[in-house]
């Protein structure tokens, strides 16, 4: 994930300019009808499975950024080790990578159970490890130098893919831009001082196409192999020109270069071999990204776009001996308050180096599950409705008109006798019985049905 930043919601309008010049047609917001309808679909989801696994998994550290020599306070590495030495050790990681209680049929049957609807799983993070079949390199998790490459469930995107097709989810294929054990992004010649490429695009051209040949051949490998709902690619340093602004220009690092890897013939192709896929290029905005993705974070107010919240179960996106997860009744209030302002949740946990999922996310996803087999109804399938949300009370409608109000409890709480709630435009007031107080008590959340 990127990490560190704010998202800036912006409308990026044709004829708006960004960083010196108009942006191009292809900076339009999307208008295919066959991409909207599929849009539609999507945001009635509303509560998707995230997974970020590999190889970082055995040390049970930050996905990929510890081999980025950025100056950061959540980039952490072993500091008795040289920057170069401990670079090394961490891509051997390949080489003692095998999770054999990796078992996706439980995945997916968790994450039903749990009451999500899609899956967004890292095929490759900015590490470059590849977590799919790839010709185009032999850092992959099906090369012979991984000692997994031998287990039936060696390609393991494809072992999550089926798994989760079976279930009838939604599979969506994340997908890191930047490849930093690639030599013609990271290339061995130079020093490596952020998280860009670390060579003048001007003077290496070749090397630059190299790369977006190579960024092109796996998504399209990707695309085929697969047959996604969903690609959500990462890395959103790597932008055309026209979508560079204040907010994403300090991501160029010292040497401040645009890195265009050609989205729109990147997109002509996924769009051939599958017309209604939503693409995800994160925060550079335009045609190419289908829905955004504030990460972290609830926004005050409803979006006026599609959006869905990403946000770790824990405290990290990849695995963490020690994490600190949040609590359910925390994760509960969470999903309905995206939903009641127009958004999706995409929750993520990240499995051991066994392949396995944490005991507590098993638990809290369970329990979740429990809430959504009784009140899913408050929650699926509806659209946001005037006032969204005021203080504990927040507010959903079902596309034939049926208003719900939900009532988020703190733990331990009861219903207080009376409820004020907005119905319509005018103020009601809610009475609540005393079997109803008492039945509230550890229940989370209450929905009511509002006349």
């Amino acid at each position: 994930m990127k990490r560190n930043f704010v998202i800036v919601f912006l409308f990026f309008i044709c004829f708006t300019q960004t960083y010196g010049q108009v942006q191009p047609p292809d900076a339009c917001e999307e208008t295919d009808s066959l991409i909207l309808a599929r849009l539609n679909q999507w945001q009635d989801l509303k509560f998707g499975f995230m997974v970020h696994w590999g190889t970082y998994s055995q040390w049970g550290i930050v996905e990929s950024w510890s081999v980025c020599s950025e100056d950061e306070d959540w980039i952490s590495r072993d500091t008795n080790l040289p920057y170069d030495e401990y670079k090394q050790r961490y891509f051997a990681l390949n080489k003692s990578f095998n999770p054999t209680k990796f078992n996706p049929q439980q995945w997916a049957t968790l994450a039903q159970d749990a009451g999500m609807k899609y899956v967004v799983f890292t095929t490759k993070h900015h590490d470059g490890f590849c977590m799919f079949d790839t010709k185009q390199t032999s850092y992959s998790v099906t090369d012979n130098a991984c000692p997994y490459s031998q287990n039936v469930n060696a390609d393991i995107t494809k072992a999550v893919v089926n798994a989760f097709k079976a279930n009838n989810f939604w599979t969506g294929l994340y997908f890191s831009k930047p490849d930093w054990h690639n030599n013609d992004y990271w290339c061995n010649r130079w020093a490596t001082p952020d998280r860009n490429v670390n060579y003048e695009i001007a003077k290496h051209k070749d090397k630059w196409k190299n790369f977006c040949d190579f960024t092109f051949k796996q998504i399209e490998e990707l695309t085929l192999q697969y047959t996604p709902d969903i690609l959500w690619l990462d890395g959103g340093w790597i932008r055309p020109a026209w979508s560079v602004n204040d907010e994403s220009r300090p991501w160029l690092g010292c040497r401040q270069q645009v890195q265009d890897i050609n989205m729109t013939k990147i997109a002509n192709m996924i769009r051939q071999h599958r017309a209604d896929i939503l693409i995800i290029d994160r925060s550079v905005g335009g045609k190419y990204e289908n829905y955004r993705t504030p990460e972290q974070q609830i926004p005050k107010t409803p979006l006026p776009y599609a959006w869905e919240t990403c946000m770790t179960m824990g405290e990290s996106w990849s695995y963490k001996p020690d994490d600190n997860y949040k609590s359910v009744n925390t994760l509960i209030h969470t999903l309905i308050e995206i939903v009641a302002k127009g958004g999706n949740l995409l929750l993520n946990v990240g499995p051991d180096s066994q392949g396995e999922l944490p005991p507590q996310a098993i638990e809290r996803m369970k329990a979740i599950g429990r809430w959504l087999s009784r009140n899913g109804y408050a929650i699926y399938d509806t659209h946001p409705v005037f006032p969204y949300q005021e203080g504990k009370i927040c507010y959903t409608q079902t596309k034939q008109g049926q208003t719900f109000a939900i009532y988020l409890l703190d733990e331990n709480e009861v219903l207080p006798d009376k409820i004020s709630v907005l119905n319509n435009g005018k103020r009601q007031t809610l009475s609540v019985s005393k079997a109803l107080q008492r039945e509230s008590k550890g229940t989370n959340a209450v929905v009511f049905k509002l006349e």
